[in-house]
């Protein structure tokens, strides 16, 4: 059975609206902090749909961090416990907001900026250059003449209009190839992951499986939803060329999704690190105290099997030198210009 992964992103967008709401929220004195505590726990417990691929004892946190709230915790005690409980996910989709702070995953933060595959500064002065093209999301310009074309797509949050991408393929029709560089791209709209697809040539390819989170218990899920590739837009030339995509340990959520849905085309290469992962799409709510909570409740599983949901590993591993950026290159697209022109 076949399944639109755009219907997706409604669950990943109602998440985004509870943490951006402006609302403040104060805590109802009648609600105790143990009650808080247990209903965000409870939630966790019956609604999480990651727990194998973290491999957390759900049970045992809770023996761990309810003994720490206590009838008379303040605000900023009680955040922080609810925070360290949500740490031990290591889930980068995990969040609790309130009206004075708002978490996230401890690990998360560190895999992205301790291992970030890109020197941002040279891309920009040495790749792009002052005289760089944008259009939409998309920053770019050409390498090595004009056999290579070179784009920068830092979020998928900016506009990736299929139209925009094709004028800009078409606008360099004796480059050899592209390099699409998301690395540090946190994630955005999983639409923008469908527009850039739809230009590559369509085989209806199984990319990935689905479920959602249906039960209480932590293997209780929807039947399975298979996503195939989509078909090319019927008014754009399919894109042939290699297509090599860059990526790192900051290409997280909608990013992890490309890059897992590149694999299932014969033109895409992923070269750079692993992925940070998030493939699973949170949905959130509000406790009993108002602040607001979100947290994944679907799975995706490979075509292999495979959950890659703490990273995508790219078909070729190239880490940053620092020789390399110490001489103004980046050693990441000078490989993958390599693999371009050489084909």
């Amino acid at each position: 059975m076949s399944f639109d992964f755009r219907i997706m992103g409604v669950i990943l967008l109602v998440a985004l609206s509870l943490v951006s709401c402006e609302k403040t929220f104060l805590r109802n004195p009648d609600q105790s902090a143990t009650t808080v505590f247990e209903y965000l726990w409870q939630r966790v417990d019956g609604q999480y749909s990651l727990f194998d691929v973290k491999n957390v004892d759900w049970d045992s946190v809770h023996g761990v961090y309810a003994p720490q709230v206590k009838g008379d915790i303040g605000d900023d005690s009680l955040f922080r416990v609810l925070a360290n409980m949500l740490n031990t996910l290591n889930d980068g989709h995990v969040n609790i907001v309130s009206p004075f702070d708002a978490s996230r995953s401890e690990e998360m933060f560190l895999h992205t900026y301790g291992r970030r595959n890109i020197d941002p500064n040279v891309v920009m002065l040495n790749y792009l250059g002052p005289r760089y093209h944008a259009a939409g999301g998309f920053a770019y310009n050409t390498l090595r003449g004009d056999s290579v074309l070179y784009i920068r797509y830092s979020s998928f949050s900016n506009s990736a209009a299929t139209a925009t991408l094709n004028t800009i393929l078409k606008r360099y029709p004796h480059a050899a190839g592209v390099i699409f560089d998301i690395r540090q791209n946190g994630g955005g709209a999983l639409e923008n992951v469908w527009n850039i697809l739809s230009l590559m040539p369509a085989m209806h390819t199984h990319l990935y499986t689905t479920q959602i989170k249906s039960g209480s218990a932590h293997d209780d899920f929807s039947d399975a939803e298979k996503v195939y590739s989509p078909f090319s837009n019927g008014d754009n030339e399919p894109y042939r060329k290699p297509f090599i995509v860059l990526i790192d340990r900051g290409s997280y959520s909608a990013s992890s999704f490309f890059a897992l849905c590149s694999k299932g085309y014969d033109n895409m290469m992923l070269v750079g690190d692993t992925t940070g992962g998030g493939l699973g799409l949170p949905n959130g709510g509000e406790l009993p105290n108002g602040w607001l909570y979100r947290f994944p409740v679907t799975r995706t599983i490979a075509p292999d099997g495979c959950n890659y949901e703490n990273g995508v590993p790219p078909d070729s591993v190239v880490m940053l030198a620092s020789e390399a950026t110490a001489a103004g290159q980046d050693n990441i697209i000078e490989t993958a210009a390599d693999i371009i022109t050489a084909l």
